[in-house]
C-alpha cells in the first residue's frame, strides 16, 4: 500500500515537472507570436496602431503622440526591414526597472535597407487580460 502511494507521488511529481517544463516554450512561442504581431504594425508605419495594441504599462509609459514621434524617428530612416531572424528569446518573471510579471525578451537580428545589422529587443508580457503584449522595443 505504502509502496503503491510512493509510486502514485512519484508520477505526480514527474508529470508536474514535465508539464511546467512544457509550459516555458509555450509562453515564449506565444509571446514571440505577439512580438511578431506587433512587429508587422510597426513595419508597416501603423505606429499609432502599435500604441493601442501595447500592454498596458508601455501605454501608462508614454503617451500615443510620444510614441509615434519617438518610434517614427527611430524607424523611418532605417527604411524597410529586409530580414528578421530570432536570436534568442528568454522568460522572465523580474526585469530591471519594470514590475515583476511574466515576461519574455526577445532579440531578433535584423537587416533594415540603410542599416544591414541591427539587433531588435522586443519585450512582451503577459498582461492583466491574460495576453501577451509588448511592453518595450529598442533598436542597436
Amino acid at each position: 500500500m505504502v509502496k503503491n502511494i510512493l509510486i502514485i507521488l512519484g508520477v505526480l511529481i514527474l508529470l508536474s515537472t514535465n508539464l511546467a517544463i512544457a509550459e516555458k516554450p509555450c509562453k515564449e512561442t506565444d509571446a514571440k507570436n505577439a512580438a511578431l504581431s506587433w512587429l508587422a504594425e510597426v513595419d508597416s508605419g501603423k505606429y499609432a496602431e502599435s500604441w493601442d495594441t501595447a500592454a498596458k504599462y508601455f501605454k501608462n509609459s508614454i503617451t500615443k503622440q510620444q510614441w509615434v514621434q519617438s518610434i517614427s524617428a527611430a524607424r523611418k530612416p532605417l527604411g524597410k526591414v529586409l530580414s528578421r531572424k530570432l536570436k534568442s528569446a528568454s522568460y522572465q518573471t523580474s526585469l530591471p526597472g519594470a514590475p515583476d510579471g511574466e515576461y519574455v525578451v526577445i532579440q531578433f537580428n535584423t537587416s533594415f535597407e540603410h542599416k544591414k545589422t541591427a539587433i531588435e529587443t522586443i519585450t512582451p508580457m503577459l498582461d492583466s487580460d491574460k495576453k501577451w503584449h509588448v511592453s518595450g522595443y529598442f533598436i542597436k
